[in-house]
């Protein structure tokens, strides 16, 4: 169990690069930004439920160890903004990256003179500086700067949104959530800045000599003095960041300068395209600025293996594989040094290769959605095949033998599809399905044993239609398994079909198999059976062995699928 752990444990480490260092401070930032704007929103209803919200808000953010979480994301994010400037040496990917950069990068010149008036002030000074003091300074005293403050809280949140955009495309819920998070998307900002005008009318409406005395007095906001300090740490700050920045700029040059000078490489690609570029670029990079087609659904960022290549040749002389790369390519289960991430690879000498995916462009030119050219998740595979069907074509002429057996596998399609699965390969009389395209895992395995059931259901009806011209029913065996698969478009050219390819597949062909062994209808691996919420003693136990596996399984058995709809039930019930 301790090696176990030191194995996952090592493998979560090797996972992590300063891609989910961005991301985990991002959402970090974006937290703090919800809550803000939601407190904002308070504005509709009072400057009471201002001050409650505030409260609450504060109390929260300033607990010392989620301020010095805070803090510490706001930095290292702000530094990772500046690296990306640097380090990014293509914008051609797609116009929302660039966007997000530069709106990111702008955030911190727009508001830091807002944290160090109030957050800074209330550590050094112990200024009390509220919403009735910012909204006094912001309504009364100074109004240009509500432009000023509606542009952050504009650029802040965009810039929120396209990062986790980036993050969440990917993911095999976004398609059923996408709705909803667009709706919060433009709800909470738009109810935040309503809010915050609200507010400032609330506040031009009490203004008064003795509600100024009451709430703009010096032990609030402090004396000129005090100020001015504070506007001197803002321009140092400033003056500091522009100047990051300007050296960012500048090194991204002296790197071009020095790449010319170190000379150029050739990349061969393997259909006999060559280009040359300088040292330094990324293959993916090199592919880009050549408006040569490469596949990458995560736009370079090495979370996802779409990209790969193929070295051809001696690859002795590349670079080792960065910490980030290695984790990508031992999730996808190779350990060939000839294969490599295009997005990583940074070759130092002429490269032949080339590509494991074909990228897939749409008549515009676009790429079609990530989905299609290869993606690793998990669905429950359904497996069916028809019972003496080499019987069946000894005694028949070739005609009537197709027509029973697409009667059968439309039987199982109807099932299928009725179930919420999809259909998926044909391989002579049996059937592939699929299901959790577009669910979750729970959902996804009762859905396959729905259709099982439902399955024998169609058979049964399918069997009185043709009693008189079958000598014996038709039967079938069915196996039921999930697990992470690949799935994507595989084939070549014209003849590209949309399937899903690993282990967990095969073992439900092998669990379809193992009906006859045990002498039953349906063969359920515990995985599904436990993931679909069935209780351990609802179905027989079998451990069996798994041809290509070396260690034993824990499987199902069910003699009669019409049973199945009464245990998805029974659980739906118990668990409601």
């Amino acid at each position: 169990m301790a090696a176990l752990s030191r194995d996952q444990i090592t493998t979560f480490l090797r996972g992590i690069s300063l891609r989910q260092v961005r991301l985990i401070t991002g959402v970090t930032l974006f937290a703090y930004l919800v809550s803000h704007f939601l407190n904002h929103a308070l504005g509709n209803i009072s400057l009471e439920a201002l001050a409650t919200g505030v409260y609450l808000h504060t109390l929260f953010w300033q607990f010392l160890p989620v301020t010095i979480l805070f803090y510490a994301a706001c930095l290292v994010h702000t530094g990772l903004g500046i690296w990306a400037l640097y380090e990014r040496r293509q914008f051609r990917w797609k116009a929302i990256e660039p966007l997000q950069l530069a709106l990111g990068l702008s955030v911190p010149m727009l508001i830091i003179a807002h944290i160090i008036g109030v957050r800074l002030g209330q550590t050094l000074y112990g200024h009390e500086k509220l919403y009735p003091q910012v909204l006094f300074l912001y309504w009364i005293w100074a109004p240009w700067r509500i432009w000023m403050m509606l542009a952050v809280m504009t650029i802040a949140w965009v810039h929120g949104c396209i990062g986790l955009y980036l993050w969440l495309r990917m993911r095999a819920f976004y398609k059923r959530a996408a709705p909803f998070l667009l709706a919060a998307a433009v709800l909470i900002p738009t109810l935040s800045m309503l809010g915050f005008y609200q507010s400032g009318r609330m506040v031009i409406d009490n203004d008064s000599a003795e509600w100024r005395a009451e709430t703009q007095s010096p032990r609030q906001l402090g004396t000129q003095a005090e100020a001015q300090a504070l506007e001197r740490i803002t321009d140092y700050f400033l003056f500091g960041y522009f100047g990051l920045i300007g050296i960012a700029l500048v090194a991204r040059g002296v790197r071009a300068i020095n790449e010319r000078r170190r000379g150029m490489i050739s990349l061969s690609y393997g259909n006999g395209r060559t280009v040359r570029v300088p040292k330094g670029l990324s293959v993916l990079e090199a592919s880009l600025r050549n408006n040569v087609p490469h596949a990458s659904v995560c736009g370079g960022r090495a979370r996802c293996s779409t990209c790969r290549i193929r070295i051809i040749g001696d690859c002795s002389a590349l670079p080792e594989p960065s910490q980030r790369e290695a984790f990508v390519l031992s999730r996808v289960g190779t350990s060939d040094p000839s294969i490599r991430l295009a997005c990583q690879l940074r070759p130092p000498i002429d490269l032949s290769f080339f590509q494991l995916f074909l990228p897939h462009t749409s008549a515009d030119g676009h790429e079609s959605n990530p989905t299609r050219i290869g993606q690793e998740r998990y669905l429950v595979s359904l497996f069916v095949d028809m019972r003496g069907s080499t019987k069946l074509a000894e005694k028949r002429l070739p005609f009537d033998t197709v027509f029973i057996v697409n009667r059968f596998l439309g039987a199982v399609s109807q099932a299928v599809l009725a179930s919420g699965g999809m259909p998926n390969q044909f391989v002579g009389d049996g059937m592939l399905a699929l299901f959790g395209l577009s669910t979750s895992r729970q959902e996804a395995c009762r859905q396959a044993l729905l259709a099982a059931a439902m399955i024998a259901a169609n058979i049964d009806e399918l069997n009185k239609f043709l009693e008189h011209d079958l000598r014996e029913p038709i039967r079938f065996g069915i196996g039921i398994n999930g697990g992470e698969v690949i799935v994507g478009d595989i084939g070549y050219r014209d003849h590209m079909v949309f399937t899903a390819l690993g282990d967990a597949v095969n073992v439900a062909a092998r669990l379809q198999d193992m009906t006859k062994s045990l002498a039953c209808e349906v063969v359920i691996s515990d995985e599904v059976r436990a993931t679909a919420g069935l209780a351990a003693d609802a179905l027989p136990q079998h451990e069996v062995e798994i041809r290509g596996r070396n260690e034993p399984m824990i499987v199902r058995s069910v003699t009669d699928a019409r049973m199945l709809p009464a245990l998805v039930n029974e659980e739906q019930s118990a668990a409601a």
